[in-house]
């Protein structure tokens, strides 16, 4: 997981903003907007390989993987002993670690998951989104309140430094997961 891994395309951004890709504001920007989406839908969204997960039990039938969706899993071991998958387990693409004939442990950190999770590409909705986030942190003056050039004048206040779109609030309610649920 890079920390240039943005949820949209330098590119495109730059396109709206008439400044090249490779602006420092504009890749700042951008990548603010992404860690901003990926805090409020609480997973990393991007495609991640191989990832290593050490889950809590429950005492259910299932678990809530903390990422959506899920590709595939590769291995599930409980306590060290490895899960065979359609045996002892099944995952569905939504998040969901199923026990087959049984519940997981009630235990603490007992459940460790290999996995591959995420989007690739990113989907349009988010990708639109954050550039959309992006260009309005680009074109933010920290610090200024109201500013006139000629004879127009522009004025900021503390919700246009916060504040979102209906586009963002839509994508990000469609890709938030619910980690308070019960699965």
């Amino acid at each position: 997981m890079a920390t240039t891994d943005y949820l949209a395309a330098p590119e495109d951004l730059a396109s709206w903003l008439g400044v090249p890709a490779t602006d420092p504001r504009l890749l700042q920007a951008l990548a603010a907007a992404s860690s901003r989406f990926r805090g409020a839908v609480r997973h990393y969204v991007s495609l991640v390989e191989g990832d290593v997960t050490v889950l809590d039990g429950n005492g259910k039938q299932s678990l809530f993987l903390p990422a959506a969706p899920v590709v595939s899993v590769a291995a599930v071991e409980v306590d060290g002993e490895t899960l065979t998958y359609l045996t002892d387990y099944e995952w569905s693409a939504d998040g969901f670690l199923r026990r087959i004939g049984a519940c997981w442990p009630n235990r603490l950190r007992c459940v460790e998951v290999v996995w591959t999770h995420g989007f690739d590409p990113v989907p349009e909705d988010i990708a639109e989104a954050v550039i959309d986030q992006a260009r309005a942190q680009y074109a933010m003056r920290p610090g200024v309140t109201s500013m006139t050039v000629g004879g127009q004048s522009v004025s900021f206040g503390a919700q246009a430094a916060i504040g979102v779109t209906a586009q963002w609030t839509t994508a990000v309610e469609k890709y938030r997961l619910n980690w308070g649920d019960s699965p």
